[in-house]
């Protein structure tokens, strides 16, 4: 059995919590224990963000309840009209992950049968040190931006080979099935590589930015139009003449993909290839016209992959 980061963060700060709250003298000192349990999330900014929602949505039911108990008293009629009232009022105002932990500490105020400023008091310390207290355990993260920038590579190395195979296969008439599982196989990994830089990026307060993120929705976009490229390839029989402008841009650039590479070379070259393909004699037959024009295709989409990673190059300046 294995016990996670989180796990250990969890049962630490609920521990604390429970310690606080009991050497300050609060009633109820479990409660504070339950919101820490019910606070600590994956990164440092859902759980500030819980935090502060906890205290609002309390806030929000205290409201309430003050005013329900006030007019049938302190029973369970009052009780679930506060929660008739309570809960749309905090799915409106987007509180409603605080329902259940301010709807427990409500209960408090049904079971002693009164309201007080002491006792308001009690609750609004047991809320902030069951949130504070896992804002303090999530202090801790592992730096994941290595792992991250290891992703990053994997990813060039991989797109890297699917555009030497493409070039490889460009005037074949036998297609490698197999491209199609590599950018398969690709998208799934790029996919978890995005959500860990979501995550790396959510756990900084200080110097956040979402470069990591938005370089793999970079990738993303490319790997489509990489699939793109392999469906038209599959039905393509073009002589090594006709794709020897094509194949030489999918080689240089497996040769020079990177990040830092911001594809203006490249840009330069797809210019030159175009102009080739323009002063080429027309197509004398339907095959050969019909070849060209898949050959086209290609070209296009060749020209929008490099314009993602360019345009991307733009942004982040």
């Amino acid at each position: 059995m294995k016990i996670g980061l989180r796990t250990i963060k969890t049962a630490i700060g609920a521990a604390i919590a429970l310690l606080i709250a009991e050497a300050i003298g609060l009633a109820y000192p479990t409660s504070a224990a339950i919101i820490t349990v019910l606070s600590v999330t994956n990164t440092k900014r859902s759980t500030a963000k819980t935090a502060i929602g906890r205290v609002l949505s309390l806030t929000l039911a205290l409201a309430v309840a003050l005013i329900c108990f006030s007019i049938l008293g302190f029973h369970a009629i009052a009780f679930g009209l506060y929660l008739l009232i309570f809960i749309p009022f905090s799915v409106k105002f987007k509180l409603s992950e605080g329902i259940a932990v301010s709807s427990v500490l409500i209960t408090h105020f049904l079971s002693d049968g009164r309201f007080s400023w002491p006792a308001i008091a009690n609750e609004y310390l047991l809320m902030i040190i069951g949130v504070g207290c896992a804002l303090a355990v999530n202090l801790y993260m592992p730096d994941t931006e290595k792992r991250i920038q290891e992703d990053q590579l994997v990813v060039e190395v991989i797109m890297r080979d699917l555009l030497q195979e493409m070039a490889t296969y460009l005037n074949q008439s036998s297609k490698e099935a197999m491209l199609f599982q590599m950018c398969q196989s690709l998208a799934d990994f790029i996919k978890e590589a995005q959500n860990n830089a979501r995550q790396f990026e959510e756990n900084r307060f200080v110097g956040a930015n979402h470069y990591y993120f938005e370089y793999f929705a970079m990738r993303r976009l490319q790997l489509r139009i990489l699939n793109n490229m392999l469906t038209i390839l599959q039905d393509l029989s073009a002589t090594e003449e006709e794709a020897h402008e094509l194949q030489e841009l999918l080689n240089f650039t497996s040769e020079t993909l990177a990040e830092d590479n911001d594809g203006k070379v490249i840009q330069e070259k797809i210019a030159e290839t175009n102009q080739k393909y323009r002063q080429k004699d027309l197509p004398d037959s339907r095959e050969a016209f019909e070849n060209r024009a898949q050959l086209f295709q290609l070209f296009q989409l060749f020209q929008e992959f490099i314009e993602i990673k360019a345009s991307f190059h733009r942004q982040q300046k």
